[in-house]
């Protein structure tokens, strides 16, 4: 599963006036874009996210300043640097994520395949390398 999350590069245009960035569901993520929120104004030392998710996949790009995000699947984790506004990491469902590091800028922009549900996030990581040893899907 670590394999699945992946660095995505995304299409940048632009001209003397500035860049522009596209992202369309289905084309550029793997998946239709049913939310987007965005995390902003965390301290360096804040850590965010601490969960996983049953159904949600996921898209974050820190579109603007710097955080590091850490993905683990209950076997294996991995750190990516998100430092550019045309960068994004895929997240497929059931990966455990902490966004950290962030800087004073920062910006991280979040795309996700479902809308909000609290039943589906796993908060607790003891029943999330549970449930992955099981196997199990709520």
């Amino acid at each position: 599963m670590i394999e699945d999350c992946r660095l995505i590069e995304f299409q940048q245009k632009g001209d003397e006036r500035g860049h522009l960035v596209i992202i369309e569901g289905n084309q550029d993520v793997p998946f239709d874009i049913k939310r987007v929120f965005y995390i902003y104004g965390s301290d360096r030392d804040v850590i965010r996210g601490r969960h996983a998710n049953y159904h949600s996949e996921f898209v974050l790009i820190n579109v603007s300043g710097t955080s590091k995000v850490k993905v683990d699947d209950g076997t294996s984790q991995k750190i990516f640097h998100l430092d550019r506004p045309h960068i994004g990491i895929y997240l497929p469902k059931l990966i455990w994520k902490d966004m950290y590091d962030f800087s004073e800028d920062s910006v991280l922009l979040c795309l996700s395949s479902e809308h909000y549900d609290a039943d589906e996030y796993i908060r607790d990581y003891d029943k999330y390398l549970t449930i992955r040893k099981e196997g199990e899907h709520a």
